[in-house]
C-alpha cells in the first residue's frame, strides 16, 4: 500500500482527495491537513510515500514545500492554477491535477505513482489467484505481501469487482483486494456458478437475490448487467444453470 497524505489549506478540498484515496485499493490514507508545516514533519519522519499537495497555501506554498522536502516522498500537485505546472514538473512531481478533480483523473495520476513506488516484478504479474489442482472448490488469493495467500471457498464468494489491474473479491464477511486483471481471473473460475455480467463484474449466480431489468441484486448490492453480456446471461438464467 502507498501511504498518502492530502494537504490543502481548504479542508473541503483535502476531504475530496481523502475520499478518492480511500476508494483506491492500492492507496492508504495517512491523514489530511491544512497545515503545510505539519505535512512537512510527517514527510521528514518517513511516514508518507505520496503527498497530494495544493500549491496556493499561506505560510508555505506547495513549490516551497517541494524544495524543502528534497525528494523524501513523491508529490502530485493539486491546484486551480495551471501556470505552475511547468515549475512543478521541473521539481519532479508525479502529476499535476487541476481542480475540480474527477476520480477518473485522480486514478490516472495515482497509477503513475504506483508504477514508481510499487514496481511489480514480472514473476509476480503472472497469476495471483491460483488453483492448486483442478477440481478444487476453493482458490488461493494473493495477499498484500509476497508470500501471503488467502484461501476462499467458491461457495463464499458473492461477486467480484474489477478496477484496472486490481480485483476486489467480496464474501459475506470480507473484501479481499489483489493485483490481477478481471479477465485473467475469469478463466480461473468455474462456470457455473460464476458468470461475467459486466466489464467490471463477475457474479456467483447462486447468490442472486433478484434480477430487476438490467440489474442483479446480491444481498443489498446492485450490480449492472452490461449490454455485451446481457444475451448470454439471460440465456443462463432461463435455462436455470446452477453450480456443482
Amino acid at each position: 500500500m502507498i501511504r498518502c497524505l492530502a494537504v490543502d489549506d481548504e479542508s473541503y478540498a483535502s476531504d475530496i482527495i481523502a475520499a478518492f484515496i480511500n476508494k483506491t485499493p492500492f492507496l492508504e490514507l495517512v491523514g489530511t491537513t491544512t497545515n503545510a508545516f505539519e505535512a512537512l514533519n510527517l514527510v521528514q519522519e518517513g511516514k508518507v510515500d505520496l503527498v497530494f499537495l495544493d500549491i496556493q497555501m499561506p505560510e508555505l506554498t506547495g513549490i516551497q514545500f517541494l524544495k524543502i522536502c528534497g525528494g523524501k516522498c513523491k508529490v502530485i500537485l493539486t491546484t486551480a492554477y495551471p501556470e505552475y505546472a511547468l515549475e512543478g514538473f521541473d521539481l519532479d512531481v508525479v502529476d499535476y491535477l487541476l481542480k475540480p478533480i474527477s476520480y477518473e483523473r485522480f486514478y490516472k495520476a495515482a497509477t503513475k505513482a504506483q508504477q514508481i513506488l510499487m514496481p511489480v516484478a514480472p514473476v509476480q504479474q503472472e497469476v495471483v489467484i491460483q488453483q492448486v489442482t483442478q477440481g478444487n472448490d476453493f482458490i488461493f488469493i494473493k495477499g498484500d505481501t509476497k508470500n501471503k495467500f488467502i484461501k476462499v471457498n467458491y461457495e463464499d464468494i458473492l461477486y467480484i469487482e474489477g478496477l484496472k489491474n486490481y480485483v476486489s473479491v467480496y464474501t459475506a464477511s470480507q473484501r479481499i483486494v489483489t493485483y490481477q486483471a478481471l479477465r485473467e481471473l475469469e478463466t480461473e473460475l468455474p462456470q457455473p456458478p460464476f458468470y461475467r455480467i459486466h466489464k467490471s463484474y463477475i457474479i456467483s449466480i447462486e447468490k442472486i437475490k433478484m434480477i430487476d431489468g438490467n440489474t442483479v441484486y446480491i444481498n443489498d448490492q446492485a450490480i449492472p448487467i452490461g449490454e455485451t453480456y446481457k444475451e448470454e446471461f439471460f440465456k443462463v438464467v432461463r435455462e436455470g444453470k446452477k453450480g456443482g
